[in-house]
């Protein structure tokens, strides 16, 4: 690292410890340092043949839920193997020492955040590790049983009337949960900084967030080793990792 770069890594710091309301925008090169693949990178070896919307999307799964569902139990398994890495535990570290200050919004549909401590993390692209039913129950008009219900099979489907069980995350052509994505535009409008951390900046609505904050007053700093595609929406970019940077700027003060 250079002294200039040591001097705004020090300057940043400064802003996170003055700051009344700090948000953190998370994506999915944070939960790779942690061995959990990207959405692109999982698509390898037998799945590499496959288009991604077939694998996560609406129409995919019900063109052949069960290769689908294999793909989701594949990376279910991976995401249960891997452990919280030091960004992780850094965030979770400064929210209990500074209650009430943080905000951690996350594309990620992992449960790094929740194991490292931070629970009350806002998830923009759902839960890889929930289920909820594909379709309303056709017998009651309405919102289906619950997913414990399901009979097992690949994928679970309920008995009596053949509803499948799907993961609970966001899929292509889907919107995001309308409570997650407001609660996530309130803390970019209320933040006095954010950090966007591992992102590529190329998934909206959430890729917006930055811009969000900035406009309402926010200092932007985005931490990516690699560039992303709001870099411009930055009034400051640290090239590092999550597990690299977040323990040095959420330290102790």
């Amino acid at each position: 690292m250079s002294l200039t770069e040591h001097i705004e890594l020090e300057e940043l710091q400064s802003r996170i410890h003055r700051a009344r309301r700090l948000v953190v925008l998370t994506g999915a090169g944070m939960s790779a340092e942690s061995g959990i693949p990207t959405f692109r990178d999982a698509m390898t070896g037998l799945w590499s043949r496959f288009d991604p919307a077939a694998l996560a999307s609406e129409e995919g799964f019900r063109a052949d839920p069960a290769r689908v569902w294999a793909w989701y139990v594949e990376r279910r398994e991976g995401v249960r193997q891997a452990e919280p890495n030091a960004g992780h535990r850094a965030l979770a570290d400064y929210a209990r020492r500074h209650p009430g200050r943080l905000t951690v919004i996350t594309q990620n549909v992992d449960d790094l955040h929740q194991r490292a401590g931070h629970t009350d993390t806002i998830r923009l692209h759902g839960d890889i590790l929930a289920d909820q039913w594909l379709d309303p129950c056709p017998r009651r008009g309405g919102p289906p049983c619950e997913t414990e219900w399901a009979r097992p099979g690949q994928p679970p489907h309920c008995n009596e009337c053949g509803n499948l069980v799907r993961p609970a995350v966001v899929w292509f052509g889907e919107n995001l949960p309308l409570a997650a994505l407001n609660a996530a535009e309130a803390a970019a409008m209320g933040a006095d900084l954010m950090l966007v951390v591992g992102t590529s900046g190329a998934v909206w609505p959430a890729a917006g967030l930055a811009a969000r904050a900035r406009r309402a007053g926010a200092w932007v700093a985005i931490v990516n080793p690699h560039p992303s595609e709001i870099d411009g929406d930055a009034d400051q970019i640290v090239r590092g990792t999550a597990a690299g940077v977040l323990p040095v700027l959420l330290a102790a003060g």
